[in-house]
């Protein structure tokens, strides 16, 4: 507020040219500290929903990579996310509410269907025909774990050795399918 009356008072005084230059600049760096503050959050987003999908049971179906490969064989074969073309709002409601009718896909929101609506369905309890959920996650858990999945995995195709070592740590033993 102070640099626009500043900014004023100089356009009156009739150095519109140094004040133009003054104001380009600020908006230069008020830009660049607000998408460097966004990537930042994201980033941090990001990893958060790593460490969800890691500990949440997903890879038990999806695979560690997404790629439909799972990790336990009595669990449900899950969809190759990878391949996916869903959007934030498709993903969300897929994670948070599951897919009734056999697909396997457990609703990990506590309040799916009960709190928060689900599929157009009146709320009340949940179907009988959902897989259990290992746990469940908050909302927050479950943007994150959405902000992974797009910029990590929904539409990346083949798992690259950098995908493998940054999901392992930096292990190398897991990753060496992957050179």
């Amino acid at each position: 507020m102070i640099a626009l009356q500043n900014l004023r008072q100089q356009m009156k005084c009739g150095s519109c040219g140094r004040a133009m230059t003054i104001a380009v600049m600020m908006a230069v760096a008020v830009g660049s500290v607000c998408a460097t503050t966004a990537h930042s959050q994201n980033s941090d987003q990001v990893k958060a929903g790593l460490e969800v999908w890691r500990s949440s049971g997903c890879s038990d179906c999806h695979g560690p990579f997404a790629n439909g490969e799972k990790e336990r064989d009595e669990a449900p074969t899950g969809a190759n996310i990878r391949t996916s073309r869903l959007d934030a709002a498709a993903l969300k409601l897929t994670i948070s509410c599951g897919r009734p009718g056999g697909a396997g896909m457990p609703a990990f929101d506590e309040g799916a269907y009960k709190i928060r609506a689900c599929y157009d369905r009146p709320l009340g309890p949940p179907p009988d025909n959902l897989y259990p959920t290992p746990r469940t996650l908050s909302p927050e858990q479950i943007d994150a774990v959405v902000a992974y999945l797009q910029a990590r995995i929904v539409g990346r195709g083949r798992i690259t050795r950098a995908e493998c070592l940054a999901y392992y740590d930096g292990q190398e033993d897991p990753c060496e399918d992957y050179k």
